[in-house]
Formats: structure tokens, C-alpha cells, sequence
């Protein structure tokens, strides 16, 4: 998208916060529970079932995300993908989303408007109803977008990580392995040090793109975290750390050894254990109750020395911890 004039798209450092806000809150659209929208001290949404998930998440320039990698849009549709996955990772239907950004004055508006874009067109996407409601604008020297987003159960109990059971299967909805391979990519044929080298989709492959895509706009399955609840999953959680991590975490929740199995993780088992941000639906179902949407990678085992088998055998410590080294995470 070619750069408008600087007259036409200003530093956000020479506009005022009402300036900036009007520029995104032109591009939000009401969500369907909402009482009291924008403009107010906070919003008002409407809690049909009487109970609200909640979760939050924040993206920060360097560990999370890179400019020379991301546009506002896409930063804008993973913000919301990523937290979408939370709500309806505990079997909730995301109703709202409450965005803080921390912006450098040297962004430009265009930046910030196309952001809003992503979160609306993300949210239409993948949680009709759901939109942006209100949140808080501050400058930083450095980028932060930080999300919460808020679902409603429905009248359902939330489906938690704590539940599954010697003898259920083991699931998965949506792709393994395939994020952390455009992370790979990103890290092996682009730069964003001194000397920028930006993301040109044209020297790509197709499965690279693809790869690619999957890293910087996640389309996460949200809908079946619902389906998934109402069918009588046993423990659900969203893979954003990488099977391996969130897997383990799983079974320790729920007292119990998870064994997975290496022909289902697809032709890549080692990346589709140890890649994390593809945010798959991880779920536990009683034997016979698998939804459409959802494949079997493993059962569920009594608990033994170890947390996660693979084939039997112990599987490494691996995923996306932020105090950990980067480069012994990112694959």
C-alpha cells in the first residue's frame, strides 16, 4: 500500500489523543452484547449467562513482534486472534475485546488505522459479534498492543485444563507446527536490524507463504471451543507456547500423563511438538464424543514419571517461554 503524504497521514507525535481515537473508533463496530460502547469511562456488556471469561494478552515490539515483518493490520489481526483463542479455549463465545496501545509519537495515523482494521475484520472473521468496546491510548518508545478479551459461557461450565481422565482421547482443531515454520522463515530470509530487510511475499514458495501467514495472521478455529464444550470436553486449553509446553501443562493440571502420537502430528512431528503461536484448540474428550473439527493425536494415561510420552517415550522441555534464550525457542 503505497505511503500517503505526510499532510494526509501524520505522525501520531503532531495529532492529539482525540484525533488518534477517532481514527480507530471509525473502524470498530458495535459488538453484539454491548450496552454502553465507546466514549464513556468504560464500557457496559451484556452477560446473558450470568458468568464472564476473561483473559489478557500483550504483544511488545522485539520479543513479540517485528515491524519490518508486521503491518499495523496484521499486528491488529493477531492482537485479536491470539486472545480470541483464550475465551474460547475455556468453551466461551468472545463477546468483547478492550485494546491498551502504548505508540511511539513517530508512527504514523495510517499505522494505527489500519491496526483497527485488523481487529475488526479479525473479529468478524473468527467471532461474529465480538469488536472492539474501549480501551486506553498512551506513547512508549516501544510498541505495545495489550488486549482483554471477555466471552460468555452460555450457561456451560467452563471447560479448564484440569479435567482430563485416564482413557480420554487426546485432540487437536486447527494446524501444529505450521507458525513456527514461518517463524523460521522470517528469522532465515528476512532482517530487521540496521538495515532492514522487509517481508516481500513474492520470493516465497507457496507452503512458505502459507507458513508465513500463519505466523503473522493466525486464523485460530474460535468456533469450535464452543462446540467442543457443548459436546462434554473434559479439558481444553489453546496451544500458544507449543504442544510440547502447553501439553505438559495440561497433564499436570489434570494429574495425569498425556501420550501423544507421532503419526498424527502431520509430516513435521518435531516442529509440531516444539513450535508454538499456532493457537490450536488442545482438548480432552471421553472416548466416542469427538466433535467434527477435532483429530485425534493421543489418549489420556494414568499418570506416570512423566508428564508427556511421545510414542512411549519422554519428550524434551521445549516451547516459547519469554525468559528463556530466544534463539533456543524460536526453531
Amino acid at each position: 500500500m503505497p505511503s500517503r503524504p505526510d499532510a494526509d497521514d501524520p505522525r501520531l507525535g503532531d495529532v492529539s489523543e482525540g484525533r488518534i481515537l477517532q481514527a480507530i473508533l471509525t473502524r470498530t463496530a458495535p459488538a453484539a452484547h454491548t450496552l454502553i460502547g465507546p466514549g464513556d469511562d468504560a464500557a457496559v456488556i451484556a452477560t446473558p449467562s450470568g458468568s464472564v471469561v476473561a483473559t489478557t494478552d500483550t504483544l511488545v515490539h522485539g520479543p513479540d513482534f517485528r515491524l519490518a515483518w508486521s503491518s499495523g493490520y496484521d499486528l491488529g489481526w493477531k492482537a485479536a486472534a491470539v486472545n480470541l483463542a483464550d475465551v474460547a479455549a475455556m468453551g466461551a463465545r468472545p463477546t468483547a475485546l478492550l485494546v491498551a496501545l502504548a505508540v511511539p509519537r513517530d508512527l504514523r495515523l495510517s499505522f494505527v488505522e489500519r491496526l483497527a482494521d485488523g481487529f475488526r475484520d479479525a473479529c468478524d472473521a473468527l467471532a461474529p459479534g465480538c469488536a472492539v468496546v474501549g480501551g486506553d491510548l498512551t506513547v512508549s518508545d516501544v510498541l505495545t498492543i495489550a488486549v482483554t478479551a471477555l466471552g460468555d459461557l452460555e450457561g456451560r461450565a467452563p471447560v479448564t485444563r484440569s479435567g482430563a481422565r485416564p482413557g480420554d482421547v487426546v485432540a487437536v482443531a486447527g494446524e501444529l507446527g505450521h507458525a513456527a515454520r514461518g517463524l523460521a522463515v522470517l528469522f532465515g530470509r528476512f532482517r530487521d536490524g540496521d538495515v532492514p530487510v522487509p517481508v516481500d511475499v513474492a520470493q516465497l514458495a507457496a507452503g512458505e507463504s502459507a507458513a508465513v501467514a500463519a505466523q503473522l495472521r493466525p486464523s485460530p478455529p474460535i468456533g469450535l471451543g464452543t462446540v467442543a464444550a457443548t459436546v462434554g470436553a473434559t479439558a481444553m486449553m489453546d496451544i500458544s507456547d507449543g504442544l510440547a509446553l502447553d501439553a505438559r501443562r495440561m497433564a499436570a493440571a489434570s494429574g495425569v500423563t498425556i501420550a501423544l502420537d507421532r503419526a498424527a502430528l502431520g509430516t513435521d512431528p518435531e516442529r509440531a511438538i516444539a513450535g508454538g503461536e499456532d493457537h490450536a484448540l488442545l482438548a480432552t474428550f471421553p472416548e466416542g464424543l469427538l466433535p467434527p473439527g477435532f483429530r485425534v493425536i493421543g489418549r489420556v494415561i494414568p499418570s506416570g514419571d512423566d508428564d508427556l510420552l511421545c510414542d512411549g517415550l519422554p519428550v524434551d522441555l521445549s516451547g516459547w517461554d519469554p525468559y528463556r534464550d530466544w534463539d533456543s525457542v524460536s526453531g
